[in-house]
């Protein structure tokens, strides 16, 4: 089977077991896809846990859910040194980043110290624990969940923390008759005791190689330039209007450029195509810069998220 079928046979297993946040789907493939960490803002109750536990029994390696609350500690991540008073020497527990897929269920209730020691994780794929670093798996996914009520008692993501995230991806309800599927499902898991469907894991040799697939699909250099001109322009909107310059108070960093080029091609490589277009782009930035931008308060105070500002530059940039 190639590795694009592998892949769709995992879209189309989590696609029976979540129903109604097909954009959830699509990005937590092309985080898995992308190499990188996905942070997903959202109610209760709205498929963010279940998407992964999904995901991870549809891949071969090992999954942990951590629930992150104000007295956890940055050794109940990482693993900490043990005394073993037999042999007289200490070693090393590992703590539950040493996993392939790990849930941060709702990242900002824990403190500033915790947080850090997870995004260390994230950006580094290694773990330092007193003279020893100890590298984490070669197939590593951090997905974060925080929820956007209930802010009393949270500890906000700093920007520079945000930026480890690949995307930021946020869901809202699901529709109807997505609704009306939702229950149809609950019923029969409940009936059943069990999944309804089941799929035989994949290999994680089959994720590296649709990654390197990735990496040589074919994008122009007009695609390139259209690319970079996005992300150049968070930094610099004169040459857009005035008022795109009084919104954005700091742009999206370097990392997003790298970010918006590896996302694109996996999005175009999951809807089968062997060279990147401008939709590619455009269908992944919103979740590439969201959590990149810093408005100003003259934005902050007409009422402007980031995602108003990222839509009025695409609007403004011409399309190769």
């Amino acid at each position: 089977m190639s590795t694009i079928a592998e892949i769709q046979r995992l879209q189309s297993y989590i696609g029976q077991h979540i129903i109604g946040q097909e954009q959830l789907v699509n990005r937590l493939l092309i985080a898995l896809l992308a190499d990188g960490h996905l942070l997903v803002e959202g109610a209760p109750g709205l498929a963010k846990t279940r998407a992964i536990k999904v995901l991870a029994t549809g891949i071969e390696g090992d999954f942990h859910r951590v629930q992150f609350t104000p007295d956890l500690l940055p050794a109940d991540l990482t693993g900490t040194e043990i005394y073993r008073q037999q042999e007289g020497d200490f070693v090393f527990q590992q703590g539950p980043l040493f996993h392939n897929l790990v849930l941060a269920d709702e990242i900002n209730r824990a403190p500033a110290k915790v947080q850090s020691a997870l995004l260390e994780a994230m950006a580094e794929r290694q773990i330092t624990s007193g003279k020893k670093t100890y590298a984490l798996p070669a197939l590593f996914l951090v997905m974060a969940t925080q929820n956007p009520i209930e802010q009393e008692g949270t500890y906000p993501l700093p920007e520079a923390q945000l930026d480890r995230f690949l995307l930021h991806v946020t869901i809202d309800y699901p529709n109807t008759a997505e609704e009306h599927g939702i229950l149809t499902l609950a019923r029969s898991e409940a009936r059943q005791s069990s999944q309804p469907a089941s799929i035989t894991p994949i290999k994680q040799q089959a994720i590296f190689a649709a990654r390197e697939e990735i990496l040589s699909l074919y994008m122009a250099d007009n695609i390139e330039q259209y690319l970079l001109q996005i992300v150049l322009a968070t930094r610099d909107a004169s040459a857009y209007g005035d008022d795109l310059v009084q919104w954005l108070q700091y742009g999206a960093s370097p990392r997003a450029t790298i970010t918006l080029d590896r996302c694109a091609r996996a999005h175009a490589w999951l809807q089968q195509r062997d060279y990147v277009g401008p939709e590619d782009v455009q269908a992944v930035v919103h979740e590439v810069l969201r959590h990149r931008l810093i408005l100003n308060y003259e934005a902050e105070a007409e009422g402007l998220t980031a995602d108003t500002v990222i839509s009025e530059l695409i609007s403004r940039i011409a399309v190769p």
